[in-house]
């Protein structure tokens, strides 16, 4: 008997072929998605994009956070010049002694030579700032300063009460004409704005000089102006000496000036006054004189310090230099302009 099924029954039978892949899909069907890790779009870009060849002896390519940022300019520091700085010291000393010398001259019914060597203050003041600072219409402002020192100065000697209601009032008119004077040119109508700090600097400085004549007016008003403008006159010579010897350490690189001397001026000025003071009658003690004296020191010091900037501040932005001897003057005429209200208020308020 054969048997009913064959030996190989139930076998799975091998193909010749080769083996069927996936059916094709049909057409208007989208294909089957790809199975797999998923790649991310910005790793196919920068794997897609095309690579340069790094040629021989190029740097390899740098990273953002790599890139180096550019260094800063170092800026060589201004040169101090040693007679420069002696000269504008003497310049100090002179100016501070004609102050005082002149005070010691008034008296009741005696204020016009006082008054004659404050307006040669004021002049060389206007000449000064005027020709440092160079606002439009130079001219025109420098005389509308003087003719308001003039002014500033007839009413510090005649007014009935001695005040400084009246030198306000000049203050305010003078600058006011100044502008207007600017705004009738065309050529200067466009500067105008930007020289409204300097032409109220120019009109605010000859009418502080006057200040002088109404505290000489005060009882005790003229040995607070000896100790005030010692003090002042003390204090800027020295910090130009120290700034000839030891300018360090420096302020500012395009400022030759250094803290060493503004410090020294400040405290031989308040030494100077305290010694003052034990010399002098009642109100005065060496404490009051000492406090007077410091706040017209400073005063002086800081004011002369802020000239040195802001020269230096017109150069860097590309300004002509000024004329050289309005320019060193600048300073010191500047520190005894605010120290003068500096005294009458100090006056006003300790004696």
């Amino acid at each position: 008997m054969f048997p009913s099924t064959s030996p190989d029954a139930g076998r799975e039978t091998w193909p010749d072929g080769p083996r069927p892949g996936p059916a094709a899909p049909t057409r208007g069907q989208p294909p089957a998605p790809r199975t797999g890790p998923a790649v991310a779009d910005g790793d196919r870009r920068e794997r897609g994009g095309p690579r340069r060849a790094r040629r021989a002896g190029e740097p390899a390519r740098r990273s953002e956070d790599d890139v180096d940022e550019p260094e800063e300019e170092v800026v060589p520091p201004v040169e101090v010049r040693r007679p420069l700085a002696l000269t504008i010291a003497g310049f100090a000393a002179l100016l501070g002694v004609g102050l005082v010398l002149g005070a010691q001259t008034s008296g009741p019914g005696h204020r016009l030579p006082f008054a004659f060597i404050v307006f040669g203050v004021q002049l060389l003041f206007v000449l000064a700032w005027a020709m440092a600072m160079r606002p439009p219409a130079l001219l025109l402002v420098a005389g509308i300063s003087a003719v308001v020192a003039a002014l500033a100065d007839v009413a510090a000697v005649q007014t009935d009460v001695a005040g400084l209601a009246p030198l306000g009032y000049l203050a305010a008119g003078g600058f006011l004409a100044a502008v207007l004077g600017q705004l009738v040119r065309r050529v200067d109508r466009v500067r105008v704005t930007d020289s409204l700090g300097a032409t109220l600097l120019i009109v605010v400085g000859v009418v502080a000089f006057g200040t002088l004549i109404v505290l000489s007016r005060i009882p005790a008003g003229t040995q607070a102006i000896t100790v005030c403008l010692t003090a002042s006159g003390v204090a800027l010579t020295v910090a130009r000496l120290t700034d000839a010897v030891l300018p360090w350490p420096r302020l500012a690189p395009q400022v030759p000036r250094g803290a060493a001397g503004v410090v020294a001026g400040a405290m031989v000025g308040t030494l100077i006054s305290a010694l003052l003071g034990s010399y002098l009658v009642a109100p005065f003690t060496p404490t009051r004189a000492a406090v007077i004296g410091l706040v017209a020191a400073v005063t002086a010091v800081l004011t002369d310090l802020a000239v040195g900037y802001a020269e230096a501040g017109r150069l860097m932005a590309g300004e002509p230099p000024t004329m050289w001897v309005a320019r060193h003057m600048q300073g010191p005429l500047g520190g005894f302009a605010l120290a003068a209200p500096a005294a009458y208020a100090m006056c006003m308020l300790f004696l």
